[in-house]
């Protein structure tokens, strides 16, 4: 399955990094990523393939949320499906 995951937070050296090890060593596969830094602010989207998590979704959405927040992260998973939905026009 695809999912969106967001970053945002203040910028700083290592944020990609540091997230895609955390995806990395949930088995899950960036697909695409696009990042900026908006004055002091970091801001990071990706999509990412989930099918060989060694977490279900919910497990997965609460440790990335909790990374985040032990790292001063707001980081944030969505099913594409879920995120197309609630961002169609």
């Amino acid at each position: 399955m695809r999912a969106i995951v967001t970053v945002i937070g203040k910028d700083r050296v290592g944020i990609i990094a540091e997230v895609c090890t955390l995806l990395s060593g949930e088995k899950i596969n960036v697909l695409d990523i696009s990042q900026t830094v908006m004055q002091e602010y970091f801001t990071m989207i990706m999509l990412v393939d989930t099918a060989n998590a060694t977490l279900a979704f919910a497990e997965l959405a609460a440790r990335l949320e909790q990374e985040g927040t032990d790292r001063a992260l707001s980081i944030r998973i969505q099913r594409e499906d879920i995120f197309n939905a609630m961002h169609r026009i």
